[in-house]
């Protein structure tokens, strides 16, 4: 009972502290931003019209200002953050996680993989994924592999959208494990769904950048069963020559579309 009552004292004050944090997001909104945004991201959250950069000065400004939140504080803030539908209050939550990441382990699982499916955008869902996840699978490559790997097959789009963009921190740089990679892109690469084929052709095109034989050899085989986006997306930076290969083996009706 005493534990309870502690622990409602300490998500009061994490709620008093998110509200402090609205203000501040509310303070820098342009409302005329807020409408077109929330139309191109097809969003059902309220949107403030906050910009990504003034989003991520509110979140360094809070990192700065209270450098020992424990982890327990970090998660508790993010709750409360997260638990209002308000897009902006979403994305900071996102770069309090990425800038606190060292707090952060494969234990929570649960909170990130709640985050990713209650987000139902790639707004929310790519920098939770990308720079919050992808960071945590570097550090720990092999308590993470299994946890990708679900969310590889989940039900949930933007769960495997996150099992592929997760890798590309580390392969954008030429470092990370392709063959993580490539075997939960070749399970999705017969998927109907944009996000998913476009996520691959993403991360193919950004290791292409560092590796392009790899991508090459890895891709041309598969050129005929790989969606349009995702060869596009792939081949953008590929040497003319490794792009050419490519699109070789694609069909021609495809090739012409």
């Amino acid at each position: 009972m005493v534990e309870r009552l502690a622990h409602v004292e300490r998500m009061s004050t994490a709620r008093a502290v998110a509200d402090e944090l609205d203000d501040r997001l509310r303070a820098v909104a342009r409302p005329e931003r807020a409408d077109g945004e929330r139309r191109y991201l097809k969003s059902d959250l309220e949107h403030l019209g906050v910009s990504v950069p003034e989003i991520r000065k509110v979140a360094t400004a809070v990192h700065r200002e209270r450098p020992d939140l424990t982890h327990d504080e970090l998660v508790m803030l993010v709750e409360a953050l997260w638990e209002q539908p308000v897009h902006e209050r979403r994305m900071l939550a996102a770069e309090l996680l990425d800038l606190a990441n060292t707090a952060l382990s494969a234990n929570d699982v649960p909170l990130l993989e709640r985050l990713l499916r209650e987000s139902h955008t790639w707004a929310l869902v790519d920098p939770v994924a990308i720079r919050v996840v992808g960071t945590l699978v570097e550090r720990d490559p092999q308590a993470w592999d299994p946890i990708v790997r679900r969310w590889a097959s989940d039900a949930d789009m933007w769960l495997r959208r996150a099992s592929l963009l997760v890798h590309l921190p580390q392969l954008r740089r030429g470092a990370g494990d392709v063959d993580r990679f490539t075997e939960i892109a070749d399970e999705l690469l017969d998927e109907r769904e944009f996000f998913i084929r476009k996520a691959i052709g993403w991360v193919l095109r950004e290791t292409g950048k560092q590796r392009p034989d790899l991508v090459t050899e890895w891709l041309r085989p598969r050129a005929a069963r790989a969606a349009g986006v995702t060869v596009r997306e792939a081949v953008k930076h590929l040497p003319e020559e490794h792009r050419e290969r490519v699109l070789a083996a694609r069909p021609r009706r495809s090739r012409e579309s």
